[in-house]
């Protein structure tokens, strides 16, 4: 594994889980008449915090599009699943909370799952599959996942509609970081002429945008405990999955390989789990802010 993509990727991790932590912190005190809505964004960028919360996850995209076009998706993705570390660590600061058994436990089943898919999967890279059905294909079921699961969230309002849109917006994010690998992959092969006739750096746009409004208004309606472990989850799973779908990422296929690979990613999402629901995790307004409820009727 190359250090510099390593250095790329939990870089890019820091930026993410950061930047979750100070929008959540914001975005819990959006109106709820902005659910789902664009104008939720529009609210969200008077709000400084917010602000800075945005800037440190587009430097973490930014980060990990450079680390995706020096390494594979599958390699890259198992390590952007660790900005929940950065993310606890900053709730940390914030609760005071001490880390605990859970904690541990977490943390040691994020970085072994993470070790032990890597170690066991040794991801290279491959020829990209050429047929667009294919890539159409892959990209529409993760897709329609994710607009399946918007739905129910929306028509249900249920408490736990925050793990549903965390999860759609995971998906998309997962293509997202795929289809800027392809995107990389044209810009080099002929520059912005060959970047922009095309239709992929348009599909990192609208995943980006979406999964943004997706992310807030899951962070608008619950606490992060909530959202951010199913968020952390689904990107990781969707990116590999289009990375040796259609973008001829290539892993170990024994018997040996796969058990180890599976139990890797097993680990990642225990692990996520786990710290996700960690006690210094926000669990909410603090009674000094005014509930989001009362912020709707001004």
């Amino acid at each position: 594994m190359s250090v510099l993509v390593l250095v790329l990727a939990v870089s890019a991790a820091c930026c993410l889980g950061l930047g979750f932590v100070l929008q959540q912190n914001a975005a819990q005190q959006a109106p709820l008449s902005d659910f789902l809505s664009l104008r939720l964004l529009l609210d969200l960028m008077r709000v400084p915090r917010w602000l800075g919360g945005l800037g440190l996850m587009v430097a973490g995209m930014v980060l990990g599009a450079v680390a995706l076009g020096k390494g594979e998706i599958s390699l890259v993705e198992p390590l952007l699943a660790t900005n929940l570390l950065f993310a606890l660590a900053l709730s940390r600061y914030q609760t005071k909370q001490p880390l605990g058994r859970q904690g541990w436990a977490g943390l040691l089943l994020l970085a072994g799952g993470v070790s032990a898919f890597i170690t066991a999967g040794e991801p290279r890279a491959g020829d990209a599959v050429a047929d667009p059905l294919r890539h159409w294909l892959i990209i529409g079921v993760v897709v329609g996942v994710a607009l399946a699961l918007t739905t129910y969230a929306k028509r249900s309002r249920l408490n736990w509609a925050a793990v549903l849109l965390a999860l759609a917006a995971g998906l998309l994010y997962g293509v997202q970081d795929a289809l800027t690998r392809v995107s990389g992959t044209l810009f080099s092969d002929g520059g912005f002429a060959e970047l922009f006739t095309n239709w992929q750096p348009y599909g990192v746009f609208v995943c980006g945008v979406t999964g943004l409004v997706l992310v807030q208004s899951a962070f608008e309606t619950a606490p992060l405990r909530m959202s951010l472990p199913a968020l952390t989850a689904a990107e990781p799973l969707a990116g590999i999955l289009c990375g040796v779908g259609f973008l001829g990422d290539r892993l170990r296929t024994d018997t040996g390989a796969l058990a180890w690979e599976a139990a890797g990613l097993a680990g990642v999402v225990a692990g996520i789990v786990l710290l996700g629901m960690h006690p210094a995790m926000p669990c909410g307004t603090t009674e000094s802010e005014p509930p989001a409820h009362e912020l709707q009727r001004r």
